[in-house]
């Protein structure tokens, strides 16, 4: 039975990989009924390294708590199933390239003549408008083409960049959601629906601080960077020597480091904090004192020292001894530590911040539970993602088809 603020609402959701996915599990956990849209073969992420045939992590990880309708939306006969699915649908989630929708007849105009209170989620790779607008891209893509990549300045040992995490494909799952969220709210007091549009670029700006321009405070840096990116290209310098360039002294303040038998993290923002961080190290560095410049290159050299300094020094003990030290000073700190080891810590089992699901064909499972407590509507993970097709039947039995209806769609491959 579901649970939370947005039960009651159904979400049909044309979706896959990650963003998108992630953003209609965040409101099934929320309560509302997803029903995902599928291929008869499964969405990419379903195949991708599966553990057993058409189950992967990857999947199972960002699709819990939906429905399964398998159908063929290249069918001359989907659009019609889509269609008469609709009058019940409050939001449809959709994330395929800028020209597809209109293409499949799934795009918001067409939709909205159906239903005309519809929200309509609309995510691209780099927005609808623009050169760029009908690219295809994943989320590498989009961090090469945002900055996020080489503001990141990874490189691995043969110099190519290296890419994290899937950080513009995250974020927007979380703004798609909260979008919906107050687009829902938005109809409950207006009784109007809505197209709302996003996409993995301007969520890739967005957590970049350096994409904001401020000409008061960094039109020389800023300036300084485009004249050498532009002598770059005009000198032939290969991406790692210009990366380690222009790469920043480590400041000691914020960042992790090696230890003897692993790694830590502190954070020290503020000057305050700062200072805790040179009483734990017992050492002396004019960072917060009157005219310290990051840039000054006496002050660069200054700075190498004490990281060095500091590198070396971190390294000769245990990531436990340094922890603690830093702790008793009052600077916050973390050993880095894998995922893995976090499903038993105390401190994800004292609030509750795993769930247990089991999953009609792989059984029990754990997983982050939602990212939210709320007091009157609690959220709660809705159930285990579905297998593929699992619930075509049941969905499109509850649209008013009859089990000939069904057993013709199947022989004619419409549906799984």
């Amino acid at each position: 039975m579901a649970s939370g603020p947005l039960d009651g609402v159904r979400v049909l959701e044309f979706t896959q990989i990650i963003a998108g996915p992630l953003s209609c599990q965040l409101l099934a956990d929320l309560g509302a009924d997803v029903i995902k849209i599928e291929p008869p073969h499964g969405e990419p992420w379903r195949l991708n390294a599966q553990f057993i045939p058409l189950e992967s992590k990857t999947y199972q990880g960002l699709n819990r708590g939906k429905q399964s309708l398998a159908i063929d939306l290249g069918h001359p006969d989907a659009r019609d199933v889509i269609y008469k699915l609709l009058p019940d649908i409050d939001v449809v989630v959709i994330n395929y390239r800028p020209d597809v929708p209109a293409k499949l007849g799934m795009d918001y105009e067409t939709l909205r003549a159906i239903k005309p209170d519809l929200i309509y989620a609309d995510n691209t790779a780099f927005g609808r408008e623009g050169p760029w607008a009908n690219r295809p891209g994943y989320d590498i893509v989009v961090q090469a083409a945002s900055g996020l990549m080489s503001g990141l300045g990874k490189l691995d040992d043969r110099g190519n960049p290296k890419v994290g995490g899937a950080y513009a494909d995250y974020t927007t799952g979380y703004s798609i959601a909260l979008a919906v969220s107050s687009a829902l709210f938005y109809r409950a007091q207006t009784g109007k629906g809505q197209i709302i549009e996003t996409s993995l670029l301007i969520n890739a700006l967005h957590i970049q601080g350096q994409s904001m321009e401020l000409p008061a405070a960094d039109a020389a840096e800023r300036g300084q960077l485009l004249a050498d990116l532009a002598n770059r290209e005009a000198d032939g310098v290969d991406y790692a020597t210009f990366i380690q360039t222009h790469e920043r002294i480590p400041q000691i303040y914020y960042r992790a480091y090696a230890t003897k038998d692993g790694a830590i993290a502190i954070g020290a923002l503020s000057a305050g904090l700062r200072a805790k961080v040179r009483q734990a190290l017992n050492i002396e560095h004019n960072r917060d004192e009157p005219g310290y410049s990051a840039v000054d290159p006496e002050q660069r050299k200054i700075d190498q020292a004490i990281t060095d300094q500091v590198e070396e020094m971190i390294r000769g003990n245990t990531s436990a001894y340094w922890e603690q030290a830093f702790e008793q000073s009052g600077v916050p700190v973390s050993e880095v530590q894998w995922v893995q080891q976090l499903a038993d810590h105390p401190q994800v089992a004292a609030n509750d911040y795993m769930t247990t699901l089991d999953h009609d064909l792989s059984g029990p499972q754990r997983m982050a539970a939602p990212p939210w407590k709320m007091s009157e509507s609690p959220p709660q993970a809705q159930g285990a993602a579905p297998p593929l097709g699992r619930d075509t039947d049941t969905v499109l039995t509850a649209a008013g088809y009859s089990e000939d209806e069904l057993t013709a769609l199947r022989a004619a491959g419409v549906v799984r």
